[in-house]
């Protein structure tokens, strides 16, 4: 940005010299500094709202309001800082203050040259967060079916199907009950993950829901050795997360802490208004393998970032590991 302002520096300087070589009228210099004045002061000026406009009203999110928004805040702009800039050339170089007449003629100047090249430098910024735009979508879709199929991956895992079809096989010898609610719960866990794979968003109720089968095989499993603590209160409606967030924060835990008799696992899950949070007490494993250290975080956050510009949470202490995921409202999409 520095380097292209330079250059236009140097260009106007460039023909500023030439033009005063040429010794032409007054009207023409004052006519010529004002229109470069105009151009520095929209170029700024315009750079400056698309900044703003990003930061609070992303394109991605607010596509309609932004576009309309911008294209009327940038037009008043340009035509306050047309008549500011004629004013003031106005008062130094001449004694007569402006005329209605000679207002008109300045805004119809104004419309004439300004304002098309307003439209041409909104036209392209506009080009391009829509190419941008298209670009996050199919990168999120890539990272959704990654996250998906590795999910998928570690339940379809051979060591995963032999535990549980184990543990299903010892329930039938305890009892009929027993067996077949630890295999609604298992056919549950399956069910909810291939129907995630047709879904950006779900309900947190759903989530939650889904989570509770997930967590009556880990009972089942791990028995006493993982406690968990769900803790509710907030008003869930609308409230939606992308599918398996909460299920692979989860796994994440039992994945990264040594789980004994001498130390079992405590998961605890809550909900605020506008966050999930998930905490679980630390035991860690020896030294992982740096690419698999914090895969399953980074994949969470990756496709957060297509969602909300609010980041997610991570909080580590002597004794506990969190992470606070921002819930989405609804009423957004």
């Amino acid at each position: 940005m520095i380097s292209i302002i330079a250059v236009a520096v140097l260009l106007v300087a460039a023909i500023a010299y030439y033009l005063v070589q040429l010794e032409l009228e007054p009207t023409f210099y004052y006519t010529a500094a004002w229109i470069l004045v105009v151009l520095l002061l929209l170029a700024l000026g315009n750079g400056f709202l698309t900044h703003q406009f990003d930061k609070h009203i992303p394109w991605l999110k607010y596509g309609n309001l932004r576009f309309f928004m911008q294209l009327a805040i940038g037009i008043i702009y340009s035509l306050v800082i047309i008549n500011l800039a004629y004013v003031t050339f106005k008062g130094l170089f001449t004694a007569n203050a402006p005329t209605p007449e000679q207002y008109v003629v300045m805004n119809a100047y104004g419309l004439v040259i300004f304002i098309p090249f307003y439209s041409i430098y909104f036209s392209l910024q506009f080009l391009r967060h829509w190419k941008k735009s298209e670009l996050d979508v199919e990168k999120f879709k890539k990272e959704s079916i990654r996250a998906q199929l590795e999910s998928l991956k570690n339940h379809l895992d051979p060591h995963f199907l032999f535990n549980n079809l184990n543990i299903l096989s010892s329930l039938i010898d305890r009892g009929k009950e027993q067996s077949k609610a630890f295999l609604d719960n298992f056919a549950e866990v399956y069910r909810a993950i291939l129907r995630s794979k047709d879904e950006d968003l779900i309900p947190l109720s759903d989530e939650l829901n889904f989570i509770q089968s997930y967590i009556s095989l880990l009972k089942t499993r791990f028995e006493e050795l993982i406690l968990f603590k769900i803790e509710g209160g907030a008003d869930i409606q609308n409230k939606v997360i992308p599918p398996l967030t909460l299920q692979m924060l989860i796994e994440n835990a039992i994945k990264h802490n040594i789980i004994s008799e001498k130390r079992s696992l405590e998961v605890s899950i809550a909900i605020s208004d506008e966050y999930l949070i998930v905490s679980n007490s630390l035991n860690k494993r020896p030294e992982e393998p740096k690419e698999q250290s914090g895969s399953g975080l980074e994949n969470i956050r990756r496709r957060y970032r297509y969602f909300t510009d609010r980041e997610i949470k991570i909080m580590r202490n002597a004794s506990h590991f969190t992470v606070e995921v921002p819930l989405i409202e609804m009423e957004e999409f």
